[in-house]
C-alpha cells in the first residue's frame, strides 16, 4: 500500500501546532502517513513539483494514488482518512462549504505566511 505524503512547514508555530494535532489523531488510524517537514529539508518541496514558498504558505497532501491536494482540499484528504473526522470530511465536500473552506483557508494562509515572514521564521 503507497503512502499518503503530507507536506508541511514546522517554521510556522500554528502549522506545526495543526501537524502535531492530526498526527496525534491520526496514530492509531490504519492509513501509512508520511510527514515531511520542508523546513527541516527544503529540497523535498521539488518532489512534488512546487515553490518552497509555495509549500511553505500551504499544507500539500499526496494521496496513495499520486493525486496532489492544496490547502483546504488537503486537510479534507487528512480527515478522511482519520476515523474520529470522516464526517467532517464529508461535510467540508458539500459544494458550498466547500468553496467557503478554500477561500477561507487561503486568506487565512496568505496573511500566516506573511506574519511568519515578517517575523523572520525563515
Amino acid at each position: 500500500m503507497a503512502k499518503t505524503r503530507v507536506y508541511y512547514n514546522s517554521a510556522c508555530p500554528v502549522c506545526a501546532a495543526g501537524i502535531a494535532d492530526q498526527k496525534g489523531r491520526m496514530r492509531d488510524c490504519a492509513a501509512e502517513v508520511e510527514w515531511i517537514d520542508v523546513h527541516a529539508d527544503n529540497a523535498r518541496a521539488a518532489e512534488i513539483g512546487v515553490e518552497l514558498e509555495f509549500v511553505r504558505e500551504r499544507l500539500h497532501v499526496v494521496d496513495e494514488r499520486g493525486g496532489k491536494r492544496v490547502g483546504a482540499e488537503a486537510f479534507e484528504t487528512l480527515w478522511g482518512l482519520t476515523p474520529e473526522q470522516g464526517a467532517l470530511a464529508r461535510i467540508s465536500r458539500l459544494p458550498v462549504l466547500r468553496t467557503l473552506l478554500r477561500w477561507a483557508y487561503n486568506g487565512f494562509a496568505a496573511v500566516l505566511y506573511r506574519w511568519n515572514r515578517w517575523n523572520r521564521r525563515w
